[in-house]
């Protein structure tokens, strides 16, 4: 039975059992710094005091340039109750070296920055008793908890639990301290609804795949893999009219990039250089494809792209490859969100649902069963059999709002099919189940958005109120300066803690030559210092000018200085490329033969290999 874990320090190994009392039955777990670093021990092998503390959980292992680390969750904080357990998120990790004699190095100093960085903002959510990898529909057809029947998709710790699953292939046990945990979101609430007992909640879930940062993971991969990619499960828990169980309902909603293969140039400008590849992406959106139908069924692709300007190239590339497809159980429907909901007219978004229904969606698709008071299952009612997949520009605000109106109507019919409410009764009278449902969504939104631009989401106040005002647009606008600053200046360490934490880059494997020096032309490296030169020679003659202020001397150095910013910045705007903060551990396998003809001196020292396939669409103007 999993829970937390004892764990003992030693020398050159950590020890670790299950939190029960010690017996002759217990598994104590040894991890060294040593090639076989993963075993099975005899039970007395723990000292029963000492250097002891409890844990929440094993994240994994990590294995850097130099050393290996014990990832664990030193405190969780409770997200709810769902199918009878607890649901946990991750609130306080630590890392610890194996080997307290291991040395260092300025590389696996900032390796462990990078891991560290990412488990801070991460949000992980476990269970001991439940796999939220899983959905309800999923894991009713799975016979007990483990991490083998886990989806790899969301199995965020998969990389990081490699070594515990191979030592799984010489004793099983060792399967008792791998957690698979997921990255997204969670919050189940216990609530009321005319005088029933019921739980609602949420569970968002991140692909492991092609995942990272807004600018630096878009569109698809060769494998099918899109950027952004989350499964979001509605859940909901009823007791009546059962006396002795409860009615269980689940509704599923996926979002994701437009699967072609297309991205954006960060350089500094506040609307990046979008960029569309000659290469045919057919191949890479069916497998794309061909997998969301095998897990999902029937797939609603809504697209809410706007259909002029800078996004009229990616709309017209999703709807040319979805009609290449000829797929039948693929139905694509496009809605103008802007357009639709032009001056804060918001609630217009209710007519994509008339859409959805007249190609055939249902508000009664969703999975639904009884269960006796135990939590097993009497009776299956239905099983969801379509899925539908929404995306924006960047899967974030626009589609958060269409996945939280779809939710709203789908919650109706889950309650009228147990008699809780009727057509001529909307279930969001009652004001309370309103603001759980309105703050889960609007929480589920900044976490997704977080996780992939850096912020919390634009247009939360229509979901947590279900008005837009005046004060959620200002806040949307400081939302989106932020994200300016974060995306062109900041995310580069973020997509690198991406790639370390999932395997996608390994230290021990690339020790050849450090990934992190500054490699760019000294002039590239030399403006910034430049610039906090002349700020200072101004700041100086303002502060502690000589004689007085309108001396020819103290004006010349203060013109001087404001005209040699001026040179600087036109210099950085024109080199911006060279100025973002590019990731450094992964090449980023993009960018465009506009910068890359006869232009490689732009890059130099930049992190990716651009790829001459990539090209600014005809309708966009050159700079």
């Amino acid at each position: 039975m999993r829970g937390p874990v004892l764990l003992c320090q030693e020398k050159d190994r950590v020890l670790l059992k299950q939190s029960s009392k010690l017996g002759k039955n217990d598994v104590v777990l040894g991890i060294s710094a040593h090639e076989n670093e993963v075993n099975v021990l005899p039970a007395d092998v723990f000292p029963a005091r000492g250097n002891i503390r409890k844990i929440a959980a094993v994240i994994g292992i990590l294995q850097l340039k130099i050393g290996k680390y014990l990832v664990i969750a030193n405190r969780v904080e409770e997200a709810g109750r769902l199918n009878g357990h607890n649901v946990y998120k991750v609130a306080e990790h630590n890392l610890i070296s194996i080997d307290k004699k291991q040395r260092s190095d300025a590389d696996e100093s900032q390796y462990l920055q990078l891991v560290d960085r990412h488990l801070d903002s991460a949000t992980l959510y476990f269970s001991y008793g439940y796999d939220l990898t899983n959905s309800v529909q999923r894991n009713e057809s799975i016979e007990g908890v483990s991490w083998k029947t886990a989806d790899t998709r969301f199995f965020w710790n998969h990389y990081a639990t490699e070594s515990l699953r191979k030592a799984t292939e010489v004793d099983d046990r060792v399967s008792d301290f791998i957690i698979p945990m997921i990255y997204g979101y969670a919050k189940v609430v216990d609530t009321t609804f005319n005088s029933t007992p019921v739980s609602v909640g949420l569970i968002t879930r991140r692909s492991i795949y092609r995942a990272g940062t807004r600018y630096f993971r878009r569109g698809i991969d060769e494998d099918g893999n899109v950027g952004n990619f989350n499964e979001t499960e509605q859940v909901l828990c009823v007791q009546k009219p059962m006396k002795d169980g409860y009615h269980l309902f689940s509704f599923l909603q996926t979002r994701g990039s437009v699967p072609v293969y297309w991205a954006e140039l960060n350089n500094l400008k506040y609307k990046p250089q979008l960029l569309l590849s000659e290469k045919s992406s057919l191949d890479a959106t069916r497998k794309h494809f061909d997998e969301q139908i095998r897990l999902y069924n029937e797939n609603y692709l809504v697209n809410l792209v706007n259909q002029k300007g800078h996004e009229l190239p990616v709309k017209e590339a999703y709807e040319q490859v979805v009609n290449a497809l000829e797929e039948p159980k693929l139905h694509y429907v496009y809605f103008d969100f802007h357009h639709e909901c032009r001056n804060m007219q918001w609630h217009k978004v209710k007519l994509l649902l008339n859409q959805l229904e007249s190609m055939g969606l249902s508000n009664k698709d969703f999975f639904h069963k009884t269960m006796d008071a135990n939590g097993n299952t009497i009776q299956i009612i239905s099983k969801q059999q379509s899925v539908v997949r929404t995306n924006c520009m960047d899967c974030l605000d626009r589609t958060n709002v269409v996945q939280s109106v779809l939710a709203h109507w789908v919650l109706q019919e889950e309650f009228k099919s147990v008699g809780l409410t009727d057509d001529t009764n909307l279930w969001e009278s009652d004001k309370n189940l309103l603001f759980e449902f309105q703050n889960f969504w609007a929480d589920n939104a900044d976490a997704v958005s977080v996780a992939y631009s850096g912020t919390g989401a634009l247009k939360t106040d229509f979901t947590r109120t279900g008005k837009r005002t005046y004060v959620g647009a200002l806040m949307d606008g400081i939302n989106s300066l932020s994200r300016y600053y974060q995306n062109n200046l900041s995310d580069g360490p973020r997509q690198d803690a991406y790639d370390l934490f999932l395997g996608n880059f390994k230290p021990y494997a690339n020790v050849v030559h450090s990934p992190f020096p500054d490699r760019r032309p000294m002039i590239i490296q030399a403006i910034p210092t430049v610039v906090y030169a002349a700020i200072t020679v101004m700041m100086a003659t303002i502060v502690f000018p000589k004689d007085h202020f309108t001396s020819p001397k103290n004006l010349a150095f203060f013109f001087g200085s404001i005209g040699v910013m001026i040179a600087c910045a036109n210099f950085v705007l024109k080199k911006g490329v060279q100025y973002v903060n590019w990731p450094k551990l992964v090449d980023l396998g993009f960018l465009i033969a506009e910068h890359t003809h006869n232009k490689e001196k732009e890059f130099k020292g930049v992190s990716y290999v651009p790829d001459p396939n990539f090209i600014r669409p005809n309708s966009l103007k050159r700079d």
